[in-house]
């Protein structure tokens, strides 16, 4: 089967920001981290330990180090994966030591900015590895596959090889650097759960109420987002229960609680986090819901399904 124009387009701009997290995964470990004698979480964090021992380079460790993993990659999880994982571990080894030069200029000197910016800066790069469906290898590797068919939670494995490298930090410089280095695969992290889910941080609301239509319809009517009515149950008298479900941004929270208080003082609302909404009305176009015709809309649907 060919691909389309537009999946080509697609695939290439995907590579091109996996290549760019990666460079920037590059920059911010070369200009903060290395300079501060800082380590990083997982299997970079070793080969960062063995650079400082013994000089050797960092990508190209963390590529040879992962030559197994990539061969589980490609054994346990399938074709398409593994090229994304072999991509992104060749392409992650290779932005470290092209950018290795920066390492010299140490810009910083404060040693908990290097620790921030590092992990700022390299979780800015891993989230958009992630986001656009690579990965760097290592532990995540191993923990996919063992997710996959065994339903292993490797995390208790990841945060022990955490602890050794920070332990390492302290046995090799100090425990000032060790805390710092902490703090470093803290931000890294943060970073990284941030942008590979999204920072359009909605609300999604279900709201329970026997007025639930009626405040759906002041909802979509006022803030021009879409209502889903959902039918529930109650547990305890086993009635009817009608729900209305809605996500809207964080700014238009505020109204759907009033709207909700002019029709229903006693309405149950349960308002949750969506780290990223995607679909007509979010990220493509908006829908302006005009009441005049609704009822027209309404009557002609069921008369086609009437005519089926």
């Amino acid at each position: 089967m060919t691909l389309k124009k537009k999946d080509i387009i697609r695939e290439v701009r995907r590579y091109l920001l996996i290549l760019f997290g990666c460079a920037v995964c590059g920059v911010g470990i070369n200009l903060f981290i290395l300079p501060a004698n800082l380590l990083t979480n997982g299997l970079g964090g070793i080969a960062i330990l063995l650079y400082y021992l013994a000089g050797w380079p960092v990508g190209m460790q963390i590529l040879v180090y992962n030559l197994p993993i990539l061969y589980l990659a490609h054994r346990f999880m399938g074709r398409r994966y593994a090229v994304d994982t072999i991509l992104g571990t060749f392409l992650f080894s290779l932005g470290i030591d092209v950018f290795s030069s920066l390492s010299s200029l140490h810009p910083v000197q404060d040693t908990m900015l290097n620790a921030i910016f590092g992990g700022v800066v390299s979780g800015i790069g891993y989230g958009l590895i992630f986001r656009f469906g690579s990965n760097t290898g290592g532990v995540d590797v191993l923990g996919a596959i063992l997710k996959k068919y065994w339903s292993i939670d490797v995390g208790t494995g990841v945060f022990l090889l955490n602890m050794l490298v920070i332990a390492a930090s302290a046995a090799l410089f100090d425990l000032e650097t060790a805390l710092f280095t902490l703090v470093c695969i803290y931000a890294t992290a943060e970073l990284t759960n941030r942008w590979a889910a999204g920072f359009n941080r909605e609300k999604a609301i279900f709201i329970i109420s026997e007025e639930s239509e009626k405040i759906g319809d002041a909802i979509m009517e006022s803030l021009h987002r879409g209502v889903t009515y959902l039918e529930g149950r109650g547990g305890f008298l086993q009635e009817k229960k009608d729900v209305a479900f809605v996500v809207v941004s964080l700014t238009q929270l505020a109204r759907v609680k009033a709207i909700c208080d002019r029709y229903d003082k006693n309405a149950f609302l349960i308002i949750a986090n969506a780290s990223e909404v995607r679909g007509r009305g979010f990220s493509r176009e908006r829908i302006l819901y005009q009441f005049a015709q609704r009822r027209e809309m309404i009557e002609a649907r069921e008369k086609e399904k009437d005519g089926e």
